[in-house]
């Protein structure tokens, strides 16, 4: 007991439980069960864990789904019912698929490639490091190991290259814009497709239990506007607020040049990752048309690199990401699932729209997006938030009228997009702030001018996009 208290996560991870407690015994409201009340009690002590992290994330979500069975609030079928849900095993197979861009080497060269293409400027190097997180973003969820395992090295690379390091007055020679482009403009390519982030499936789904369908397609179509102009913007307005002092890097071209002759020339392994990254979004798009899944896609691309032999079983096995991913993603989902088939979802949403009944639906929406934004600050996790706020405040906004598509993927967008505002608010944050080149100060700075542009970019450009689309 004096060890378990010695550890300060310990003492939230007591008080997380008690608050879990405490709602279980409270009061039930009239008009749910205490079925659903319980289940909400499990569910807030959940995310909280989550939150508070005193375990890994799949550890907790395991925790909450082994209260719900030992309770008898769910029966085991129940409990493990998200197991089988297509959407959790779309992001798992792409992580795997994912690892194929690391081992063959092609992730990098993808990288390089860019770099020596656009790097005759400090501000075309941007551009093409945001060009290779663009193109690796649809087969990579996870924004730890895109940024953080590709891009990320090719940074620092790239800064030490000229002399720029950091905790030092040379941060600001280029090593700092550069990993601030990096940061923001993670952000972005997270929201364009279902498969550039974790929780965008887990998005979906939440989206589909309200009878709103989201696709692949439909997901890509509706960002790609909004997202090419922040990606345009971002590295521009970086270069304007927080400029690096190198302009002109000539050693750039040369130093993507030696990377690229040291990786030789493409690999058969390399040409069939290529192949099969191409084939995926191919059948992602038509996937509607020729009547396939995303899921089924995935699993036949990830079929294609196990039967080539560029993946191999043991990369499976040791994908540990990918499988922890498993255990969290469908336990959120099962609770999720259950507390709107509970109709807990349906009276909250009820009690709320009470009050904000007297609103349009589009002054409604837009507070709301608002308070759903900049919550994050409150949040380490994309996924801990879309966990906590996701559902409710989608349920809110349709049922103050808003077009239940147009509602369910602003919240979508906006679920990636503020992940630029702090030092912990992504996976790939803690890697880039803790380089040492962009102070803390700084970084707040920087993450809440950027955020309002992009919160204004996706109001005013992607609201007239979507209005053209249909969607509203």
């Amino acid at each position: 007991m004096k060890i378990f208290l010695q550890n300060k996560k310990n003492y939230l991870f007591l008080l997380t439980i008690f608050i879990g407690i405490m709602i279980w015994n409270s009061p039930i409201p009239s008009g749910i069960t205490a079925q659903s009340w319980h289940l909400f009690a499990i569910f807030i002590t959940t995310i909280l864990g989550i939150i508070v992290k005193p375990l890994p994330m799949g550890a907790m979500a395991l925790l909450g789904l082994t209260v719900t069975i030992i309770t008898k609030t769910l029966t085991f079928t129940q409990a493990f019912s998200g197991f089988s849900n297509s959407v959790v095993w779309l992001v798992v197979f792409a992580f795997f698929i994912a690892k194929g861009f690391v081992i063959t080497g092609l992730g990098k060269r993808i990288a390089f490639f860019f770099v020596g293409a656009l790097g005759k400027s400090t501000l075309g190097l941007a551009y093409g490091i945001v060009a290779t997180d663009l193109i690796l973003s649809p087969t990579i969820p996870s924004l730890t190991a895109r940024i953080g395992g590709i891009i990320y090295p090719i940074v620092k690379g790239l800064a030490e290259a000229f002399d720029s390091h950091p905790n030092s007055p040379s941060s600001k020679r280029i090593g700092a814009y550069l990993i601030q482009v990096a940061a923001q403009g993670a952000a972005v390519t997270a929201a364009l497709f279902l498969t550039s982030m974790a929780a965008n499936p887990l998005i979906a789904e939440i989206a589909a239990n309200e009878g709103v369908k989201i696709t692949w397609g439909s997901w890509a179509l509706a960002s790609i506007v909004p997202g090419i102009v922040s990606l345009t913007l971002i590295p521009l307005i970086l270069y304007k607020i927080y400029p690096p002092q190198i302009k002109r890097p000539e050693k750039a071209r040369e130093f993507s040049k030696k990377q690229l002759k040291d990786l030789g020339k493409m690999s058969p392994k390399e040409w069939i990752m290529a192949a099969t990254f191409a084939l995926l979004i191919t059948l992602w798009i038509a996937g509607p048309t020729v009547g396939l899944k995303a899921a089924a896609v995935t699993l036949l691309g990830l079929a294609i690199l196990l039967l080539t032999n560029v993946l191999k079983w043991e990369d499976i096995l040791s994908e540990k990401e990918a499988w922890g991913t498993l255990i969290w993603f469908s336990t959120l989902i099962t609770l999720a699932s259950f507390l709107n088939e509970l109709g807990l979802t349906k009276w909250f949403s009820e009690w709320v729209v009470q009050y904000v009944s007297g609103y349009s639906w589009s002054l409604g929406l837009l507070g709301l997006s608002l308070i759903y934004f900049y919550s994050h600050y409150f949040f380490a996790s994309g996924v801990a938030h879309v966990g906590a706020m996701y559902a409710p405040f989608l349920i809110v906004s349709i049922a103050l009228g808003t077009p239940p598509l147009l509602a369910a993927l602003f919240f979508g967008f906006l679920s990636s997009l503020f992940s630029s505002l702090t030092q912990y608010s992504s996976g790939p944050a803690p890697i880039l702030y803790g380089s040492g080149y962009v102070p803390i100060g700084t970084w707040w700075k920087l993450g809440f001018i950027l955020s309002a542009v992009n919160f204004t970019i996706w109001v005013l450009v992607g609201g007239l996009w979507w209005k053209f689309l249909g969607i509203w």
